[in-house]
């Protein structure tokens, strides 16, 4: 065919020389067309003639660049393949259209015409040369192929698309063609074929054993036409077989466009065409062919539903006719079904093949098998092919115009199609399907047209040979080149091998393309990123610099090989090069930062160390920024086990039970000794020759003694104290406590060591010889201890005895002579101890301190003050050392009052009365030691002989006749202690009370003091000496028997009868009666009067009350009855105890009507509820249930029935009805629209439309909306005159008196109405034509007629006459009719208004109707609530209503007929305010707007502006709280007499504080001055006194001790405050301290109480008090007892010099008085400027206009405010620094205190002037405390002043804002009242208005 490769012609029919392949032209040879008689060539197909005007050219065809598809349709397409538009675009017919009947001859030459037609009894269809058939398909295939733009063929693949010929792939395919089926192939077989009667042979021999046969039938002579011998050849299968094959195996992929086949015999009656893609592995179905598809292949589908690649069965190729020659044809693609994408992977699949198949699956037969089972007969059933075509193509996606053999193929013939694409355009592969090696920059894509879609050349710069392509970088690019090239070379890398690899980098003077372009990086791998990589190249945008090196983070120079600054060790390992120098800036020195570059070494402070300088020296702590970089730590040398502490927390190791961070303090529960801890008392010691002296402690100061008392020891006696505890094995001082009881010192005294064993030399006490245990010393008679000359040494663990031995008192022997011995203590010698005398400079630095200090002094004598603050810490740490830590405190837990003691010295707190160190014994003077305490012995001093009681039982030592536990009464029988006499009771009893000498326990039946008098129930005289006793009444009998009814009875003197005191209840001359009100019979045995059970319901006086024998209640009373007036009348309820009955109050409406009588109803007798009705409740029945109403009905109440959704909840009210309705609903139970409003809730409810001067009420009708008019008003909406009132609405007025004669003619036009209402009802019942019946009937006739007229066929001239009339008959009918319809149009029109008319007459009379319904439902309900409400009442009301009514008529009549009128004037007003509001309105508006968002930016401005805090600093209470509920007052507070309150006594403000602190001052100046007072008076009693000088020096040792105390305090005081001074300015010199730290501590600092505190001026004014009442009792002592004139003379001076400085602390105290009265004064200044402020601020209030001037004097003010706000704050801190100015004085008085501690320490040697030194002491105290009192005076007033001054600002712009709030309030009240007259004024128009109209609607209706 023309597209086979070259030109070629069409082959002949005739072949000699041999067979040709089917579908191709032999060489040489053409095939010659009959020529046209035009020169045209006619074709004719299958015996049909092509169109005469198809002229078909054929010159030398170019070489044909066709496109793989086509467009299909109307439309211009894609062109296919050549094969697919040769093959598919003319499909043959089915079925040749030629005669069938006998063979039709062959196509002659030179003739174009069909030869005839064969009788059609002959089956056999004329045979059709295959050349000629695909000859019409390329001529159907040249107006598809029209329209495609061919490429030049000079340029062949160079300028488009090309495609490879499409042929026959079964030529030169021979043995890969196979056939399961063929006949003879295993010798001759005969066949036979279904012919005509006249064919005389019929049956023949197929044998293809030898192909060269004539009768040889094999598969492969389907390829040819002809046979070897030139005969037509075919395939044939073997007879009756009916399942057969045909199939060819290609050597690889081709695509398959279509088949066609031609059978010699019947085609099969089914069969299907089959495919492989995978070298037959796997098939897949084409398409199916079968004579019945729905029977043999009943699941196929026989019609298309439009997808190309569905699988159909086909039923046009399955037919048994033609018997001969029948064509099967199938096309891969179908034409009609247009594809959108031929190279689509659907489409790629389809065409693609390897395999192919032919299943014939069923023969077609004559019927006859099934009459005759012969063999024979199947003889003619078999399946013959004489053509077999399978066009295809080797497949190149336009990249090749001709293809090779393929690897594998069979030996090419001529005209085979070769199966390997020879691709152009840079592609390769069998099918051209990838491009070349290095030509992958553009994808590969099919060629398209004149598009060649060539592959592009890879551009690597020359550095690599191999690329592939990357559709990701093809996207990238935007679709211009995805090439990425391949093992860059060269050091390049990248896409296009234009970059470096890392670590090189590109040389700017050379070029790309240059073999050496990249250079390799000059960097340190250890310090560089990326081990080394430099920047590629250059890039300015970038910052890029090519060979330039990145460094680390932390590394620096051009190869990155050294650190920076601050960093050390470089290292690869390191991501950022270098590490950080670690040195901890606060232990490095200046620009420390810095470390050694390799080693990372710092350079550290002097106290610091570590590599880093981040740990301190040994024995330091806290790293800082101090010079020195750490502290010492400052361990406690005895608390801390050495001098190591932590470095963060500076925490030394502490001993056991010690405690802070520097080992300083005891744990809670523990405790460090004192130096005298180990005291052994002498009433504890083993005593020969003398007595233990017990004394009770004195009151008020503290006892002078240890223990219980003392040892009274003798001359010649001794004691013996036992020692076991020693702690530590050291050296140890005794000390003898005692108090002297001789003149003259006791002179010879020796204490003597008892050892258990001999001392060890190897023992702690070694050293010790016999004469160390042997001391001496004597007692002076003016102290009270001695400390004996040399220590002794004692080991811990070892027990001792210490004897005290008193020798001779005197020179003189006295055998008298005695003194009392305290106690002996064992003091620890300090120097025996290593931590004093370690001679390091810590040790000598504690020494010195510890002497300096006198530390050991303090503990010599008894009641010494507390020792100073560093002796304090040195005995902390001695007594650490001698007990490894600290002591538990073991407080007894009956006697403490808690388990903890006082840190120094281990005293635990005692209950009352009980003492020792563990609080476990009561004091001498107490007993009975328990959970309180122990009690006061409370010996009488009258009857005892000592004031000290036994502790265990209490009991006092009596004297002589003294008796009881405290000898404080008399012995049993006496009475009148301490002068004790015998008891008087004339001999009948023993005893009587101690105190009153009343007798006890009187016998004979007497009574009284002195058993002078019979006892009730008996009578006589009992008096001693009388010669009478007492006898038993007889009423009736005696008080011993049960029949006894009497108090008590006398005898008469006269009568001498015995006269009976019933007792109650009894009555009669022997009480043998029962009283009234009492019952019972008491003559009977057992009987007695009880009192009448009748609930106090009865009059106990009447006799008559209760039946005395039964006790039955007769005469109830209080509303009460039954046989004990225990239950309520009927009729009554309640309580009938308790006199509660009350009448049932049932509401007659709501009580069941059976219980009520004609007075009252009946209830219950407790609770008093009535019988309700059925929903009714209540105790009375006087409410309906929850949901229920109408109480008045007398039945009972009705449920609300309230609209589920429409009401709000299901209650209504009990009166109306009402439901409380959600908005939208209305009604009575919510059922129907709201107020105002009509139509159906459940669909849609319409507003009322109506005009308001119009309507009677503003409700329309619910259901139609109709508005109720009010008389004479009529229209829809109310808006309008009603008939017979004449004028402008709303003024109508009736009309003329002929209003009558209109109403008949109304009255007739209803009737005519009614007429026309009966025929329009006619009209309804027989439509609109029944009127015009009669008409149309004659108008059909008529019209009738001339139908039959012009129907006839012999018309003539009369009927044209007579039509002619008739027609004009007809045209006068119908205008008749017309003129008619025209003139009842009219009549109608008219009805209709009348009809308009007279609806708006009966809605008027409707309306009128409603409304008298509408007042009669008013009525309805005013008569119920008359029913349910009081009637006299409601007839008096409706009677003075009635009156009011016949005024309010007369007025009304007034009012209407006067001119002008009151309801013109009305209306004119109202037109008037309407108009005036209309006008202002929005004026108002913006002015009541502008005036609320002012007040509202005032209200946020002062809600902003707090005063809260202002007011707690300065009333103390918080600001928020509500002046009624503030116990401080505050910011516009006033009490109950008008005056301001701020302030109070719990209060902590600052006026609190300042009145606190005046009257603390003031008291203390009390306390001053009289102080001074018993001063002078103590002078006085001392120059006087001329006593025993030691018991002075007693006391004043006392008052010394007490100022040792004070001194002692205000050393702990120094000492805490310079331990917080230090450790302040420790950490403020830390440079790492931040400002949040130091505020911290500042505001710390500043909240310190200051020493001078008002509390404090008080403590000390008692403590001044108290001792100068101590030194106020020596002149008693002096009085007792003679002592030393000279010392007396001595103290007297000292006294009169102590007066002096007395008088000048008096003097002091009068100027505190003085500056105190100036503060009172300048205080009352202060207010008077309060209240002058006050007023100033009243006037400036008055002076406010406008609410704009009020809001902007506000701002101001609040502005001012917040300026006085932070006034406060500066003057805040400005006390702030006042308060650390105080400080700073506290600490100058401490340095005071510390001389005078020193002056304090001067006079306990110097025993001449001990009150000297004392009162000067005093007086500076007192000075300093005065001082001070007045310098927190005057603070305190300064103070006050300032926050009065800021409390008065805020009160007045807080009155400001009340009076501009009270004045919006007015304004908003004015506007209210204002609203409310409008309404009111409107109410009463509306009321005037309705009046009118009710008259009006009167005379209306003539009534």
């Amino acid at each position: 065919m023309g597209t086979d490769g070259p030109p070629r012609r069409v082959p002949a029919v005739p072949r000699v020389g041999g067979a040709a392949p089917r579908g191709t032209a032999a060489p040489g040879t053409s095939r010659q067309l009959p020529a046209s008689p035009r020169g045209t060539v006619t074709l004719c197909v299958g015996h049909r003639r092509l169109a005469p005007g198809l002229r078909l050219t054929l010159a030398k065809p170019r070489h044909r660049q066709v496109p793989p598809l086509a467009w299909h349709g109307s439309r211009r397409r894609r062109q296919a393949p050549a094969a697919l538009l040769q093959e598919q675009a003319a499909e043959p017919s089915p079925e040749p259209s030629g005669c069938r009947g006998g063979p039709a001859p062959q196509p002659t030459r030179g003739t174009a015409t069909c030869p005839p037609c064969q009788p059609r009894a002959h089956r056999q269809s004329p045979r059709l040369p295959m050349d000629v058939l695909a000859l019409a398909l390329l001529l159907a295939a040249v107006p598809a192929a029209g329209g495609w733009e061919e490429p030049d063929p000079s340029q062949g693949c160079a300028r488009g698309s090309c495609y490879p010929a499409t042929g026959n792939l079964l030529v030169g395919r021979a043995q890969r063609l196979s056939a399961s089926s063929t006949c003879g192939l295993h010798g001759p077989q005969e066949y036979c074929i279904v012919s005509h009667l006249q064919d005389s042979e019929k049956c023949f021999t197929c044998d293809s054993r030898d192909p060269s046969l004539r009768e040889s039938h094999r598969i492969e002579n389907v390829i040819y036409l002809h046979g070897p011998h030139g005969e037509r050849s075919w395939w044939q299968s073997e007879n009756g077989v009916e399942h057969v094959s045909i199939r060819l195996d290609l050597e690889g992929e081709f695509h398959f466009t279509h088949l066609i086949m031609k059978f010699k015999t019947f085609r099969p009656a089914a069969m299907l065409v089959e495919r492989s893609a995978d070298l037959g592995r796997s098939w897949k179905v084409y398409r199916y062919f079968a004579y019945n598809c729905s029977k043999l292949f009943p699941s196929i589908p026989s019609q298309p539903s439009g997808h190309i690649d569905e699988v159909l069965c086909d039923q046009r190729y399955s037919e048994i006719e033609p018997s001969s020659h029948g064509e099967v044809i199938f096309k891969v693609l179908d034409p009609s079904i247009p594809v959108a994408d031929p190279y689509s992977p659907d489409i790629q699949d389809l065409l693609r093949v390897t395999n192919l198949r032919v299943n014939l699956t069923k023969l077609h037969t004559l019927g006859d098998n099934l009459l005759d089972s012969r063999r024979e007969v199947l003889h003619k059933y078999y399946y013959a092919v004489d053509e077999l075509v399978l066009r295809g193509s080797c497949f190149c996606h336009g990249h090749a115009a001709e293809c090779a053999p393929a690897p594998g193929a069979p030996p090419s013939v001529p005209g085979m199609i070769h199966g390997r694409c020879v691709c152009k355009h840079h592609t390769q592969g069998l099918n051209c399907e990838r491009c070349e090696d290095f030509y992958h920059d553009l994808p590969w894509r099919p060629a398209e047209g004149s598009s060649t879609n060539a592959c592009r050349r890879c551009d690597c710069n020359e550095h690599s040979r191999r690329c592939h392509f990357d559709m990701a970088v093809f996207l990238a690019t935007g679709n211009t080149s995805g090439a990425v090239c391949d093992g860059c070379q060269h050091n390049t890398m990248g896409r296009r091998c234009h970059l470096c690899k890392p670590f090189y980098y590109k040389d700017p003077s050379k070029d790309l393309r240059d073999p050496a372009v990249c250079r390799a990086c000059d960097c340190d791998p250890e310090g560089s990123l990326d081990g080394g990589l430099c920047d590629g190249a250059d890039d300015p945008a970038r910052g890029l610099i090519a060979g330039q090196c990145r460094c680390k983070e932390h590394v620096q120079g051009p190869r990155c090989d050294r650190c920076k600054p601050g960093f050390f060790g470089l290292s690869a390992a390191n991501p950022q090069g270098c590490q950080r120098c670690r040195c901890d800036p606060r232990g490095t020195v200046a620009e420390g930062g810095r470390c050694d570059p390799i080693s990372g070494d710092c350079l550290c402070k002097r106290l610091v160390t570590g590599r880093n300088c981040d740990q301190c020296l040994p024995e330091h702590w806290a790293l800082s920024h101090d010079l020195q970089g750490c502290r010492p730590c400052d361990c406690d040398v005895g608390g801390a086990r050495d001098n190591l502490c932590a470095m963060e927390t500076g925490q030394c190791r502490c001993r056991s039970h010690v405690v802070g961070r520097q080992c300083g303090q005891v744990e809670p529960g523990f405790y460090h000794i004192n130096l005298d801890h180990y005291t052994y008392e002498a009433e504890d010691a083993r005593l020969h020759q003398g007595s233990v002296v017990e004394r009770e402690p004195p009151a008020g100061r503290p006892a002078s003694w240890t223990g219980t008392g003392f040892a009274r020891v003798q001359e010649g006696s001794w004691l013996e104290f036992h020692v076991s505890n020693v702690p530590f094995s050291m050296e140890y001082d005794v000390v003898i406590r005692y108090e002297p009881q001789h003149p003259e010192p006791w002179k010879e005294v020796w204490v003597r060591v008892l050892r258990p064993s001999p001392v060890s030399a190897s023992s702690p006490c070694g050293n010790t010889i016999p004469a160390d245990d042997q001391l001496s010393t004597s007692l002076p008679s003016g102290a009270r201890y001695v400390v004996l000359p040399q220590p002794i040494c004692l080991e811990r663990g070892v027990s001792y005895t210490l004897r005290l031995e008193l020798g001779c008192a005197t020179a003189r022997q006295d055998s008298t002579a005695s003194v009392l011995i305290d106690s002996l203590v064992l003091l620890p010698r300090y120097s025996s101890l290593e931590m004093f005398i370690a001679g390091d400079p810590g040790a000598m630095g504690r020494r010195e301190t510890f002497e300096r200090y006198r530390c050991a002094q303090h503990f010599h004598a008894v009641g010494q003050a507390p020792v100073a603050e560093p002796c304090s810490s040195l005995l902390h740490s001695l007594s650490a050392i001698l007990h490894d830590g600290a002591l538990p405190c073991l407080c007894d837990p009956q006697g403490s009052l808690s388990a903890e003691c006082r840190p120094q010295g281990g005293q635990c707190h005692c209950k009352p009365n009980v003492v020792g160190q563990r609080c476990h014994r009561c004091s001498p003077g107490t007993f009975g030691f328990g959970p309180g305490g122990c009690r006061a012995c409370q010996c009488s001093s009258e009857g005892s002989v000592s004031t000290v009681c036994d502790s265990t039982t209490g009991q006092c030592p009596c004297r002589e006749g003294a008796h009881g536990s405290r000898c404080d009464r008399c012995q049993p029988g006496h009475w009148g202690f301490p002068a004790c006499r015998p008891c008087q009771c004339n001999g009948h009893a023993e005893d009587c009370d101690p105190w009153t000498g009343s007798c006890l326990r009187c016998r004979d039946h007497t009574d009284g003091e002195r058993c002078q008098r019979c006892a009730d129930g008996h009578f006589g005289n009992p008096a001693l000496g009388s010669g009478q006793h007492c006898r038993p009444c007889p009423c009736p009998e005696g008080p011993g028997s049960p029949r006894h009814f009497a108090a008590s009875c006398y005898q008469d003197g006269r009568s001498r009868q015995v006269v009976c005191h019933c007792s109650p209840g009894y009555t009669g001359p022997r009480c043998d009666e029962c009283a009234p009100g009492y019952y019972g019979d008491p003559l009977q045995p057992g009987g007695r009067c009880l009192p009448c059970q009748c609930h106090d319901n009865i009059d106990m006086t009447d006799p008559e009350a209760c039946d005395r024998r039964t006790g039955r209640c007769l005469r109830c009373l209080y509303n009460t009855a039954g046989p004990h007036c225990a239950e309520c009348q009927p009729g009554f309820y309640g309580d009938a105890a308790r006199h509660s009955c009350r009448r049932c109050s049932c509401n007659a409406l709501g009580t069941d009507p059976s219980t009520c009588g004609p007075q009252h109803c009946q209830c219950d007798r407790q609770s008093g509820q009535c019988r309700c009705l059925p929903h009714v409740e209540g105790q009375a029945c006087d409410r309906c249930s929850p949901n229920f109403w109408n109480l008045g009905s007398g039945q009972g109440c009705e449920p609300c029935a309230c609209h589920p959704q429409h009401a709000l909840s299901p209650a209504c009210n009990q009166f109306t009805g009402q439901c409380s309705c959600r908005p939208g609903f209305g009604g009575r139970t919510c059922a129907d629209c709201q107020e105002q409003h009509w139509g159906d809730p459940r669909l849609q409810c319409r507003a009322c439309d109506c005009d308001p001067r119009g309507i009677a009420s503003a409700q329309c009708h619910r259901g139609s909306g109709h508005c109720d008019c009010r008389p004479g008003v009529s229209g829809v909406r109310c808006d309008q005159c009603a008939r017979g009132f004449a004028g402008t609405f709303p003024a109508c007025e009736p009309c003329h008196p002929c209003f009558g004669d209109w109403d008949r003619v109304v009255q007739d036009l209803a009737a005519r109405t009614r007429a026309l209402a009966q025929r329009v009802s006619l009209l309804q019942h027989t439509g609109a034509a029944g009127a015009f019946e009669g008409t149309f009937r004659r108008l059909e006739e008529s019209l009738a007629t001339v139908h039959a007229v012009v129907a006839a066929r012999n018309a003539t001239a009369a009927t044209a006459a007579y039509l002619t009339h008739a027609t004009e008959e007809l045209r006068r009918q119908i205008g008749g009719a017309t003129e008619r319809l025209t003139r009842l149009e009219g009549e109608l029109t008219a009805a209709q208004d009348a009809n308009f008319k007279a609806s708006h007459v009966l809605g008027t009379v409707d309306r009128g109707a409603r409304v008298l319904n509408h007042s009669l439902q008013e009525l309805g309900q005013r008569l119920h609530a008359l029913k349910t409400s009081n009637f006299l009442g409601a007839f008096d009301s409706i009677r003075q209503s009635h009156r009011e009514s016949q005024e309010a008529e007369q007025r009304a009549d007034a009012s209407t007929r006067a001119v002008p009128s009151p309801v013109s004037a009305s209306a004119a007003m109202r037109r008037r305010t309407e108009q005036l509001l209309a006008s202002r309105r929005d004026n108002f508006n913006r002015q009541n707007a502008a005036n609320r968002r002012a007040l509202t930016d005032l209200a946020a401005r002062a809600r902003e502006l707090s005063l809260h805090p202002l007011n707690e600093k300065v009333c103390g209470a918080a600001g928020d709280v509500p002046c009624s509920e503030s116990p401080c007052g505050g910011a516009g507070c006033r009490d109950e007499d008008g005056t301001r309150r701020c302030g109070g006594l719990s209060c902590g403000g600052a006026v609190s504080k300042a009145d606190s602190a005046l009257d603390r001052a003031r008291h203390a100046q009390e306390e001053l001055r009289r102080a001074a007072g018993e001063v002078a008076q103590l002078s006085h009693r001392v120059a006087e006194a001329k006593g025993k000088a030691d018991e002075a020096r007693q006391r004043a040792q006392a008052a010394l001790d007490k100022a040792n105390q004070t001194r002692a305090r205000v050393e702990l005081s120094n000492k805490e405050l310079r331990e917080l001074i230090s450790h302040v300015k420790a950490f403020l010199s830390q440079e790492g301290a931040d400002p949040e730290s130091i505020e911290v501590v500042a505001s710390r600092v500043l909240e310190l109480s200051l020493p001078a505190s008002p509390a404090q001026i008080h403590r000390l004014a008692e403590e001044i008090k108290a001792r100068v009442r101590s030194l106020a009792s020596v002149d008693a002592i002096l009085e007792q007892t003679a002592g030393d004139v000279r010392q007396a003379g001595q103290l007297l001076q000292d006294a009169q010099r102590a007066r002096l400085r007395a008088e000048g602390v008096r003097g002091t105290a009068e100027a505190v008085q003085q500056a105190l009265e100036d503060a009172q004064r300048a205080q009352g200044t202060a207010e008077e400027a309060l209240r002058s402020a006050a007023a100033d601020i009243q006037h400036s209030e008055s002076t406010i206009g406008t609410m704009q001037a009020q809001a902007a004097g506000v701002e101001q003010q609040l502005a001012a405010a917040m300026e006085r706000v932070g006034l406060l704050e500066g003057q805040t801190d400005a006390l702030k620094v006042k308060r650390a100015n105080n400080s700073l004085a506290a600490t100058r008085a401490q340095e005071a205190a510390s001389v005078a501690r020193d002056r304090a320490g001067e006079a306990k040697q110097v025993l001449e002037g001990p009150l000297r030194d004392r009162y000067r002491a005093a007086q500076e105290l007192v000075q300093h405390r005065a001082q001070g009192a007045r310098q927190a005076g005057d603070r305190a007033q300064q103070l006050r002043e300032e926050a009065a001054g800021l409390l008065e600002d805020a009160q007045g712009k807080l009155r400001k804002l009340q009076v501009l709030e009270k004045k919006y309030e007015q304004n908003e009240v004015v506007l209210d009242a204002k609203a409310a007259q409008l309404g009111e004024l409107e109410a009463r128009m509306r009321e005037v208005l309705a009046t009118i109209n009710q008259q009006v609607q009167i005379y209306n209706t003539c009534q």
